[in-house]
C-alpha cells in the first residue's frame, strides 16, 4: 500500500541542476536554501531547506518565480536563518542581500492608515488546510462557489485553489505533525498497548482506528491516535494482526508492544496471529491475556442490549406515554399542571431517547418511573392520553432500570476519565457478576431471567480478562494479591486457589522477563556526581539479606497502603521507582493497559461506529491524514490553553 509520504512527495530531492535540461539553469542564490520537491502531477513546491516551510514554485506550465523565496530568507522571516543570525552575531550565510527589482509583496493600509498588513499565499493555502482538517469540512468546500466568492470578497488577489491542491495541503499538515508525534515517542521510557477501535460503513469496507497508550517520563497516563486505516476484508484473520504490523512498523515500536485490546469479533487464529508481534514474547504468561478480544465499553453495550432487548415492550409503551407529552405543547403543559398539584418531588426533565445510544433509553426510564404517579393520572386531566402503563410495566421498569444503573455508572467512568484503569473495571466487573448471581437466585422470574442472560457475558469476560485486570490490582498497593485472593475466592469458589496461582505465577513470570532486560545505570545523586557510596550499598544489602528477596516479593511483603479516596497509583510509583527499579518499569507498562478499544465519546453506542459516506469516498492515506491530523491539532490547542492558563494562575499568585 502506497503511503501519504509516497504519493504526495517526491522522496528523492532534486536539486536544482538534476531538473530537465530544457529548464535554465538556476543561479540564484535563493538556491542554496531551498530544494523543489514533487507533491503532486504537475505541481511542486520549494521546501525551505532551514523551516521546512513550502512556498509555490510550478503547477503545470506556470512558474510562479523566486521572489516570495528571497523575501522568505532576506526579510528575516525564516525561524532557522534567524536563530543562525543570532549564533554567528548577524553573519548570515555572507552578506544578506536585498530584491531590487523584484515586485514587492502585497501590503494593504489598515483603517487608521497607520499599519501594513503583508498577503501571503502560502500562508492563508496553510490555514485553509488546518481549518478544512480541525472542522472536518470537506475537501471539496475550496471549488464550492459560495467559498470562492467569500474568499475573493476578502481578498481579491487570492489565487483559488483545487480539490488536489487543498488535498497535498492537509496531507503535507498532516506529515509535519507526524514528525512531531513521532519525535515526542521515542522519549517515551516505557512499552506502549494499543487499542483497536472497528468502523464499519456502508461499502463494506471497514476502518480501523489505532491508538497507543503509554506513560510519559512524568508519570502521567497518556493516549496518542496513530493510525486510521482501512480494511478492504476486515472479516479476514489477517486484518487485525496486519493493522498491528503496519504500525508497529511505521512508527518504529518493534520490541515495545505490550498489549492489544480490539473491541471486534475475531477468531482464535486472528488473535494468535498478533502474540508474535508483541515484546513479551512467551505466550503462556496470564494465559496469553496481553491480548485483549473483549473490550469493556462493547462489553458493557452488549449487556445494556440485552436488558433493552428482553424490556422491548415495556420500553416501548413509556416511550409513547413520554412522546405524548414531549410533542405537544399543551400536553406538556397538562403534565406539568398534574406534577405540580400532585406534588410529585422529582426534578427529572422527561426526553424521548436516542435509539443508537443506549444511556439516552435509561435515562427515560429512570424520569418516567420518578414521575409515574403524574402518568397514571395524566387520564384524568389529558382527554388525549389513552395507554397509561400498567402497574407490572412499572415494576418492570424498575427492574430494568436496577440492571441498566452499574452498567450506566460504569460506563461513565470510561466517559469521564481520559484512561481509566484496569483496576477500576477489575472492581466494577467483580461487583456486577457478584449483583447478576443475587438477582438470578431471587424469586422474581423476570429479574432472574434478565439475570441469567446478561450473567453468560460476563463470565465470558472474566474468563477472558480477569486475570490481566487482576494483574493492574497487585500493580496498586492498596490491594497487591489480597483482593485477588479475596474476590476469586467468592466468584470461582472451589477454583479459586487454581485461578490465585495463575495470576500469582503470571506476575512472577512477567517479572522474570523484565529481570533479564540490561540492567539500569545506578542513580546518582544530585548534579549527576557519583557520591562514593556504591560500595556502602552494596554492603547493606549483603548484611541486611535483603538480596534474598526479589524486589516483586519484597512488595508483595510489606503492609497495604490505607484505601484514600484520592490515591494516584501512578505517582506512588514515581516515588518509589529508585526503591523499585525493575518493578516500576513492569507496573509502568501494566498500568498502560487499556481496557476500552472505544473512544470515550462512542462507549454508549449500541452498534459500531461507521465512517460517513463523503470520507469512504476518498483515498485511504487522505482519510487517515485529516483524522489523525485533526486529533494533533486539537490536542495542541488543548495543550496550549492549558499552558496559558497555568501561566496566568502563576502571575496571579505572584
Amino acid at each position: 500500500m502506497e503511503t501519504a509520504l509516497e504519493v504526495y512527495n517526491d522522496t528523492e530531492m532534486k536539486s536544482p541542476e538534476t531538473q530537465p535540461i530544457k529548464r535554465r539553469k538556476k543561479k540564484s542564490m535563493v538556491w542554496e536554501h531551498f530544494t523543489i520537491e514533487s507533491v503532486e502531477p504537475n505541481c511542486r513546491r520549494a521546501f525551505c531547506k532551514g523551516c521546512k516551510q513550502s512556498f509555490a514554485y510550478s503547477n503545470g506550465n506556470k512558474v510562479a518565480g523566486t521572489s516570495h523565496l528571497k523575501r522568505h530568507i532576506a526579510k528575516g522571516t525564516c525561524p532557522a536563518l534567524i536563530h543562525t543570525q543570532d549564533n554567528d552575531n548577524n553573519q548570515l550565510m555572507g552578506t544578506p542581500y536585498t530584491p531590487k527589482s523584484d515586485t514587492p509583496r502585497r501590503r494593504y493600509r489598515t483603517q487608521n492608515g497607520s499599519s501594513y498588513v503583508a498577503f501571503n499565499q502560502d500562508k492563508c493555502r496553510q490555514e485553509i488546510a488546518k481549518m478544512i482538517i480541525m472542522h472536518d469540512y470537506p475537501l471539496h468546500m475550496v471549488e464550492h462557489p459560495g467559498f470562492i466568492s467569500f474568499v475573493h470578497s476578502i481578498q481579491p488577489h487570492f489565487d483559488a485553489v483545487s480539490f488536489n491542491n487543498v488535498q497535498g495541503d492537509c496531507v503535507a499538515t498532516y506529515l509535519a505533525e507526524k514528525q512531531n508525534v513521532m519525535k515526542s515517542l521515542e522519549r517515551i521510557p516505557g512499552r506502549f498497548c494499543l487499542t483497536l477501535d472497528f468502523w464499519k460503513s456502508k461499502v463494506t469496507l471497514g476502518y480501523v482506528f489505532i491508538t497507543a497508550h503509554f506513560i510519559d517520563s512524568d508519570w502521567k497516563i497518556q493516549k496518542k491516535l496513530l493510525n486510521v486505516l482501512m480494511e478492504s476484508y476486515p472479516e479476514a484473520d489477517e486484518a487485525l494482526s496486519l493493522a498491528v504490523a503496519n504500525c508497529v512498523s511505521e512508527w518504529g515500536l518493534e520490541g515495545k508492544l505490550f498489549s492489544v485490546t480490539f473491541n471486534h469479533p475475531a477468531s482464535n487464529p486472528a488473535v494468535e496471529n498478533i502474540r508474535p508481534l508483541l515484546c513479551i514474547k512467551n505466550p503462556g504468561i496470564l494465559d496469553g491475556q496481553l491480548v485483549i478480544g473483549n473490550c469493556v465499553a462493547r462489553t458493557f453495550s452488549s449487556l445494556a442490549k440485552d436488558v433493552l432487548e428482553k424490556g422491548k415492550d415495556v420500553i416501548k409503551n413509556i416511550r409513547d406515554s413520554v412522546k405524548h407529552v414531549k410533542t405537544s405543547e399543551s400536553h406538556e403543559e397538562r403534565f406539568v399542571e398534574l406534577k405540580e398539584q400532585l406534588q410529585v418531588p422529582s426534578e427529572k426533565v422527561l426526553s424521548l431517547d436516542d435509539q443508537t445510544q443506549w444511556n439516552t433509553t435509561y435515562k427515560m426510564l429512570v424520569a418516567a418511573s420518578e414521575l409515574k404517579e403524574v402518568f397514571s393520572c395524566l387520564d384524568t386531566a389529558d382527554p388525549d392520553y389513552k395507554q397509561p402503563p400498567s402497574a407490572e410495566y412499572w415494576r418492570h421498569v424498575e427492574a430494568l432500570c436496577t440492571f441498566l444503573k452499574p452498567l450506566f455508572e460504569a460506563a461513565s467512568t470510561l466517559r469521564s476519565s481520559e484512561n481509566p484503569s484496569a483496576v477500576t473495571f477489575f472492581h466494577e466487573v467483580w461487583k456486577t457478576q457478584s449483583d447478576l448471581s443475587r438477582a438470578i437466585a431471587g424469586e422474581d422470574p423476570y429479574v432472574a431471567s434478565i439475570a441469567k442472560t446478561m450473567k453468560e457475558k460476563v463470565d465470558k469476560y472474566w474468563r477472558d480478562c480477569s486475570l490481566v485486570l487482576a494483574m493492574a490490582v497487585v500493580m496498586d498497593p492498596r490491594f497487591k494479591m489480597k483482593l485477588v485472593e479475596f474476590s476469586f475466592s467468592k466468584i470461582f469458589g472451589e477454583d479459586a486457589g487454581k485461578n490465585i496461582k495463575t495470576v500469582d505465577d503470571g506476575i512472577h513470570e512477567l517479572f522474570s522477563e523484565y529481570m533479564a532486560l540490561p540492567a539500569p545505570l545506578k542513580p546518582t545523586s544530585e548534579g549527576g556526581k557519583v557520591d562514593g557510596l556504591s560500595d556502602f550499598d552494596t554492603y547493606i544489602m549483603e548484611t541486611t539479606g535483603q538480596n534474598l528477596k526479589s524486589e516483586l516479593d519484597q512488595y508483595l511483603d510489606e503492609t497495604l497502603l490505607p484505601r484514600v479516596q484520592e490515591f494516584d497509583v501512578l505517582d506512588w510509583w514515581k516515588q518509589n521507582k529508585l526503591k523499585y527499579p525493575t518493578l516500576s518499569k513492569m507496573a509502568r507498562d501494566i498500568l498502560s493497559i487499556s481496557v476500552s478499544a472505544a473512544a470515550f465519546d462512542y462507549v454508549f453506542d449500541m452498534e459500531p461506529r461507521e465512517m460517513d459516506e463523503y470520507k469512504t469516498s476518498l483515498r485511504p492515506e487522505t482519510v487517515e491524514a485529516l483524522i489523525c491530523a485533526r486529533e494533533w491539532l486539537l490536542e495542541n490547542d488543548a495543550s496550549s490553553a492549558a499552558a496559558q492558563m497555568s501561566s496566568a494562575n502563576i502571575k496571579t499568585e505572584a
